[in-house]
Protein backbone atom coordinates (compact mmCIF):
# COMPACT_ATOMS: atom_id res chain seq x y z
CA UNK A 1 0.00 0.00 0.00
CA UNK A 2 2.99 2.30 1.07
CA UNK A 3 5.46 1.48 -1.30
CA UNK A 4 7.22 4.48 -0.88
CA UNK A 5 8.43 6.63 2.05
CA UNK A 6 6.69 9.47 -0.25
CA UNK A 7 3.41 7.96 -0.72
CA UNK A 8 3.18 6.96 3.54
CA UNK A 9 4.33 10.51 4.12
CA UNK A 10 1.63 12.48 1.69
CA UNK A 11 -1.06 10.23 2.42
CA UNK A 12 -0.67 11.39 6.14
CA UNK A 13 -0.05 14.82 5.66
CA UNK A 14 -2.71 15.10 3.60
CA UNK A 15 -5.05 13.43 6.39
CA UNK A 16 -3.62 15.76 9.08
CA UNK A 17 -4.87 18.56 6.65
CA UNK A 18 -8.62 17.18 7.19
CA UNK A 19 -7.86 16.48 10.51
CA UNK A 20 -7.69 20.14 11.23
CA UNK A 21 -10.60 20.95 9.02
CA UNK A 22 -12.87 18.81 11.66
CA UNK A 23 -11.47 20.23 14.69
CA UNK A 24 -11.93 24.31 13.53
CA UNK A 25 -15.31 22.63 12.00
CA UNK A 26 -16.24 21.19 15.48
CA UNK A 27 -14.92 24.52 17.30
CA UNK A 28 -17.02 26.55 15.27
CA UNK A 29 -20.31 24.39 15.60
CA UNK A 30 -19.66 24.90 19.40
CA UNK A 31 -19.23 28.11 19.55
CA UNK A 32 -22.42 29.10 16.98
CA UNK A 33 -24.94 25.83 18.08
CA UNK A 34 -23.57 25.07 21.18
CA UNK A 35 -22.63 21.68 20.12
CA UNK A 36 -19.53 20.44 22.02
CA UNK A 37 -19.80 17.00 20.78
CA UNK A 38 -18.24 17.84 17.62
CA UNK A 39 -15.00 19.08 19.04
CA UNK A 40 -15.04 16.26 21.18
CA UNK A 41 -14.94 13.97 17.95
CA UNK A 42 -13.57 16.14 15.63
CA UNK A 43 -10.26 16.83 18.04
CA UNK A 44 -10.34 13.20 18.99
CA UNK A 45 -9.76 12.34 15.30
CA UNK A 46 -7.44 15.40 15.20
CA UNK A 47 -5.10 14.27 18.08
CA UNK A 48 -5.15 10.42 16.55
CA UNK A 49 -3.95 11.57 13.02
CA UNK A 50 -1.64 14.52 14.73
CA UNK A 51 -0.10 11.75 16.70
CA UNK A 52 0.42 9.07 13.41
CA UNK A 53 1.68 11.79 11.67
CA UNK A 54 4.28 12.72 14.10
CA UNK A 55 5.30 9.23 13.91
CA UNK A 56 5.31 8.88 9.84
CA UNK A 57 7.67 12.03 10.10
CA UNK A 58 9.99 10.37 11.96
CA UNK A 59 9.69 7.08 10.55
CA UNK A 60 10.26 8.37 6.99
CA UNK A 61 12.88 11.00 8.40
CA UNK A 62 15.30 8.18 9.77
CA UNK A 63 14.69 6.04 6.18
CA UNK A 64 15.32 9.07 4.05
CA UNK A 65 18.42 9.93 6.60
CA UNK A 66 17.39 13.63 7.02
CA UNK A 67 18.92 16.15 9.14
CA UNK A 68 17.67 17.79 12.18
CA UNK A 69 16.53 20.62 10.27
CA UNK A 70 14.05 18.75 7.86
CA UNK A 71 12.93 16.43 10.70
CA UNK A 72 12.06 19.57 12.87
CA UNK A 73 10.09 21.22 10.61
CA UNK A 74 8.06 17.98 9.52
CA UNK A 75 7.41 17.17 12.66
CA UNK A 76 6.48 21.11 13.54
CA UNK A 77 4.06 21.47 10.75
CA UNK A 78 1.34 19.34 12.13
CA UNK A 79 1.26 21.76 15.05
CA UNK A 80 -0.15 25.12 12.26
CA UNK A 81 -2.96 24.54 10.45
CA UNK A 82 -2.46 22.85 7.02
CA UNK A 83 1.15 23.29 6.96
CA UNK A 84 1.96 19.79 6.59
CA UNK A 85 0.74 20.25 2.99
CA UNK A 86 3.34 22.87 2.41
CA UNK A 87 5.78 20.65 4.16
CA UNK A 88 5.26 17.75 1.83
CA UNK A 89 5.50 19.85 -1.17
CA UNK A 90 9.07 21.05 -0.09
CA UNK A 91 10.37 17.93 1.19
CA UNK A 92 9.16 16.43 -2.08
CA UNK A 93 10.34 19.62 -4.43
CA UNK A 94 14.03 18.91 -2.67
CA UNK A 95 14.35 15.40 -3.19
CA UNK A 96 14.11 14.65 0.39
CA UNK A 97 11.14 12.09 -0.46
CA UNK A 98 12.65 10.33 -3.33
CA UNK A 99 13.89 6.78 -3.63
CA UNK A 100 12.51 3.17 -1.55
CA UNK A 101 12.46 2.18 1.83
CA UNK A 102 15.82 1.08 2.98
CA UNK A 103 15.13 -2.64 3.18
CA UNK A 104 19.00 -3.93 2.76
CA UNK A 105 22.19 -2.87 4.49
CA UNK A 106 24.65 -1.00 2.13
CA UNK A 107 28.30 -0.04 3.01
CA UNK A 108 27.72 3.11 3.72
CA UNK A 109 28.17 4.00 7.67
CA UNK A 110 24.94 5.18 8.20
CA UNK A 111 23.57 1.59 7.50
CA UNK A 112 25.61 0.10 10.52
CA UNK A 113 24.29 1.05 13.63
CA UNK A 114 22.04 -0.72 15.84
CA UNK A 115 19.05 1.24 15.33
CA UNK A 116 19.33 0.68 11.21
CA UNK A 117 19.29 -3.25 11.65
CA UNK A 118 16.50 -2.72 13.84
CA UNK A 119 14.31 -0.30 11.48
CA UNK A 120 15.08 -2.55 8.35
CA UNK A 121 13.98 -5.69 10.21
CA UNK A 122 10.57 -3.81 11.16
CA UNK A 123 10.52 -2.42 7.17
CA UNK A 124 10.14 -6.30 6.39
CA UNK A 125 7.19 -6.29 8.57
CA UNK A 126 5.03 -3.70 7.86
CA UNK A 127 2.35 -5.35 9.57
CA UNK A 128 4.31 -5.50 12.78
CA UNK A 129 5.34 -1.74 12.48
CA UNK A 130 1.89 -1.23 11.85
CA UNK A 131 0.92 -2.08 14.74
CA UNK A 132 3.90 -1.22 17.03
CA UNK A 133 2.99 2.77 15.95
CA UNK A 134 -0.58 2.07 16.27
CA UNK A 135 -0.19 1.04 19.93
CA UNK A 136 2.02 3.59 21.04
CA UNK A 137 -0.25 6.15 19.18
CA UNK A 138 -3.15 5.14 21.06
CA UNK A 139 -1.13 4.81 24.39
CA UNK A 140 0.20 8.14 24.09
CA UNK A 141 -3.38 9.47 22.82
CA UNK A 142 -4.94 7.67 26.26
CA UNK A 143 -2.34 9.39 28.41
CA UNK A 144 -2.57 13.15 26.68
CA UNK A 145 -6.75 12.41 27.28
CA UNK A 146 -5.64 11.47 30.83
CA UNK A 147 -4.03 14.22 31.30
CA UNK A 148 -6.34 17.20 29.44
CA UNK A 149 -6.82 19.04 26.71
CA UNK A 150 -4.24 21.50 25.55
CA UNK A 151 -5.34 24.89 27.73
CA UNK A 152 -6.70 23.18 30.20
CA UNK A 153 -10.80 22.14 30.30
CA UNK A 154 -13.42 24.40 30.02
Amino acid sequence: MFRTPLTLFRTLAIAEAISWTLLITGLILRATADLSIAVTIGGGIHGVVFLSYGATAILVAKNQRWGVWPTVVAIGSAIIPYATIPTELWLHRTGRLDGAWRLAATDDPRDQAWHDSLMRWFLHRPWVLGALIALAVIVLFVVLLTVGPPGGRD
